[in-house]
């Protein structure tokens, strides 16, 4: 039985394998047929791409062709143009070249013609001439026997008789000449003048001596005050200006003879009155800090008005003088603005005048640096004007420049042509009605005299003319002075004063002593 089944299944496994092979044998003839099928359906397909891309170049090639073709036709006949209109116009120069080879033989036989009638002409005139010449001298001979002299005598008459008439002539046309120059100099010079004057636009220079601090309300009086007005003397003392306080609602007065102090004055008080501490000792601090601000600000002022001017080139250290100026004053006129405007009346002198560019920038830079004698560091025995060219020359000026500033008061000998115009315009500034104010002059050079009276005693560390100069205090060094000496000292002051000194009324002298613990 089992050999059997092994036999029946041997069969059908033999048969099984059969029957495989036919089926993988027929399945794989079939995908065979379908890949050639597919590859045949490729080809076809590419074959018919080949065509149409093959087509699509060629359609492409003959338009490139024909564009080529077109372009170069195009170019041909530009060129064919061109020959064209070369040729037209080498026939056309032929043409005139002809004409005019005819017209010049033309010309030639016209010349050889005058020239003809040019020779005869001569030789008619020198026939009349001839003639003339002898016709002359038988008149000069009948002259001479009529009037008992010779040609050359009367000639030597005639001659000398003319010349005393236009020497005669000539003097009275040369002193109409000179009239007329100076009447038209003098005019010249007002029309320069009046120009300069009205182009230059004049600012306000007058300054008063009191600055007014407004205040948000009246309390803070009191704390400005202090305990017993120690806060005010504090500020008085530091700052050598004299504050008033008065019923005037929410202001306080500063008033100073010096602008720079009570510049000073105002900034402290405004930083005081802002941080709220308002003592001694922090007074002392704030105005010192002020101090180093001024002079900061100084510089820029000085670093700005050059800049305005357009003159460059200025040392720093007449920078610095230049910026002080707009804290001082010459006769109640603001010094930086006079010097500002004697600088551009200067530059529009010297360019009416027709003086060259270098003269002109030269003739506004010493017509700003004219009064830095007034703003020294250190005083001086010397005048503004000298002490202000020495400076100008320290400090490395154009001669002509150094020159102007020495002369501009005649305290010097004008040596360049711009010393004259520095002169004028100085004078024209401060001639201006309302510019300069002599009284005010007189009262500040009266109250600086009195604070440098002080100052000259040895022990003195500041001093400070304040109650419009009816008080002067002065701060002595505590370590070198005594109160006894303080006493001395305020005596010594009010005899000098007294002795060397006119003014109004009675000057009170407050010597101050104080000694920090």
């Amino acid at each position: 039985m089992e050999p059997t089944i092994i036999i029946v299944a041997a069969v059908a496994l033999v048969l099984g394998i059969v029957a495989g092979k036919f089926i993988f044998a027929k399945n794989t003839q079939q995908k065979i047929d379908e890949a050639s099928l597919r590859a045949q359906t490729i080809v076809k397909e590419a074959e018919l791409n080949a065509e149409n891309v093959r087509k699509e170049k060629e359609l492409q090639a003959k338009e490139k062709f024909v564009s080529l073709k077109s372009a170069h036709d195009k170019d041909v006949n530009e060129r064919n143009r061109k020959l064209s209109e070369s040729e037209n116009r080498i026939k056309q120069k032929e043409q005139s070249l002809n004409q005019k080879e005819t017209n010049l033989e033309k010309q030639v036989k016209d010349n050889d013609v005058i020239k003809d009638n040019l020779n005869k002409q001569i030789e008619v005139v020198n026939k009349k001439r001839t003639e003339l010449e002898k016709h002359q001298e038988e008149h000069i001979r009948r002259l001479e026997k009529i009037a008992g002299l010779t040609a050359d005598e009367a000639k030597t008459q005639l001659v000398e008789s003319l010349k005393n008439e236009a020497h005669t002539q000539a003097i009275g046309l040369q002193q109409e000449i000179i009239d007329e120059a100076k009447q038209k100099a003098n005019k010249e010079a007002r029309k320069i003048i009046i120009q300069t004057i009205q182009r230059t636009a004049a600012e306000q220079a007058i300054e008063n001596a009191i600055t007014v601090f407004n205040l948000e309300s009246d309390e803070v009086k009191g704390q400005i005050i202090g305990r017993e007005g120690r806060n005010i003397r504090a500020l008085e003392a530091a700052t050598g200006v004299d504050l008033i306080v008065d019923d005037t609602p929410e202001a306080i007065l500063l008033s100073c003879f010096d602008p720079l102090r009570r510049e000073i004055a105002r900034l402290s008080l405004q930083r005081l009155v802002t941080d709220g501490r308002i003592h001694p000792a922090r007074i002392e601090e704030v105005v010192e800090k002020t101090r180093k601000q001024i002079e900061e600000q100084v510089m820029e002022i000085g670093e700005r008005t050059v800049i305005d001017l357009g003159i460059h080139g200025l040392h720093k250290e007449l920078v610095r003088m230049v910026g002080r100026m707009r804290y001082r004053s010459s006769y109640g006129q603001n010094l930086l603005m006079h010097s500002r405007e004697t600088a551009n009346l200067c530059a529009t002198m010297a360019a009416e005048l027709g003086m060259n560019q270098n003269m002109t920038k030269l003739a506004k830079r010493a017509g700003l640096l004219h009064d830095i004698g007034k703003v020294p560091d250190e005083e001086s025995e010397l005048s503004h004007a000298l002490l202000g060219a020495k400076l100008a020359e320290k400090y490395g000026e154009n001669p002509a420049v150094v020159n102007a500033i020495a002369a501009h008061h005649d305290e010097a000998e004008m040596q360049y042509v711009i010393s004259p115009i520095i002169q004028a315009c100085d004078a024209i500034s401060g001639a201006r009605p309302g510019a300069r104010r002599e009284i005010m002059q007189q009262y500040l050079q009266r109250i600086k005299d009195l604070e440098n009276l002080a100052t000259s005693y040895p022990g003195v560390e500041k001093a400070y003319a304040i109650q419009a100069g009816r008080e002067l205090r002065v701060i002595v060094e505590s370590d070198k002075v005594t109160d006894q000496d303080s006493d001395k000292l305020s005596f010594e002051i009010a005899q000098k004063i007294q002795t060397e000194m006119t003014f109004p009324g009675q000057i009170k002298v407050t010597v101050i002593r104080e000694k920090e613990r």
